[in-house]
């Protein structure tokens, strides 16, 4: 009976190392899942869904959820990088503003200054005129 098993266990060993019909990993998978929970209902499942997983997509399910997450996470990069730029973007606006308010009141102050000079010498040609 041993005898028998391992004969068949070298048949079908061989069959998946020395040929390219049955890909490892598809069957691998199941075959550790019925293993280890001794469960063949589980393990058949598995492969099933593997299978038309893979007819669907183009992809294995596990290539399939790492692509998924590899995209997630350049999405999360992107939208990390774009608030940062907006972020000091906007510090720079904001500061560009308050240097500007201030400006303003430099510049209202000598707008003013100006105009009472404008003032004053104007005062001054009227009655250099009224003296003349």
């Amino acid at each position: 009976m041993i005898l028998r098993f391992l004969k068949i266990s070298l048949f079908l060993s061989s069959f998946l190392f020395l040929t390219g019909f049955v890909p490892l990993p598809a069957v691998l998978g199941p075959a550790i899942t019925a293993a280890t929970s001794g469960n063949l209902v589980k393990a058949t499942a598995q492969l099933v869904f593997d299978n038309e997983f893979k007819k669907k997509t183009g992809k294995s399910s596990l290539g399939y959820i790492t692509e998924e997450v590899s995209k997630n996470n350049q999405e999360k990069r992107f939208n990390k990088d774009f608030k940062d730029l907006i972020e000091k973007r906007v510090k720079i606006v904001h500061q560009k503003l308050v240097d500007q308010n201030n400006e303003t009141k430099i510049i209202k102050d000598f707008k003013i200054l100006v105009e009472k000079r404008i003032q004053l010498t104007h005062k001054k040609l009227i009655q250099q005129k009224i003296n003349q």
